[in-house]
């Protein structure tokens, strides 16, 4: 696995707060209903996912919804976690994340708002084993 890169000065609380809230995105599994989802997403909000496809705000608020629904019991693993700010109060969360049946590299653009984070866009590329 990665290390975590080294921050600049005055990034970790960013990087603490965004490790708790990624993990949402990809696993959704502890509960969190669809409302939680809603007002974590900006409402410009896409993705693209490790297929390379695109997907709307839309579609990933209905898999998360399902994955509340029937979640499932899997082992995922991040490791290389890095935090950058992009303009005020924007910021690049990368990471990757370890799955049981792949690994993949992560990159989603937050940003901070008067009502909280809202997570604007998300990436996943499958890395070659």
């Amino acid at each position: 696995m990665e290390p975590d890169l080294p921050l600049n000065h005055g990034l970790e609380s960013v990087l603490h707060e965004l490790q708790q809230l990624e993990p949402l995105i990809y696993a959704a599994n502890d509960g969190q209903p669809r409302a939680y989802f809603e007002r974590l997403l900006a409402p410009e909000f896409w993705e693209v996912g490790a297929s390379g496809k695109r997907y709307d705000r839309a579609f990933v608020l209905d898999t998360l919804e399902n994955r509340y629904a029937q979640p499932i019991d899997e082992a995922w693993e991040v490791s290389a976690t890095h935090v950058q700010a992009i303009a005020e109060g924007v910021y690049l969360f990368t990471y990757n994340l370890h799955q049981p049946t792949r690994v993949s590299r992560r990159a989603t653009l937050w940003q901070r708002t008067e009502t909280g984070w809202k997570m604007v866009y998300h990436q996943g590329t499958v890395v070659a084993p």
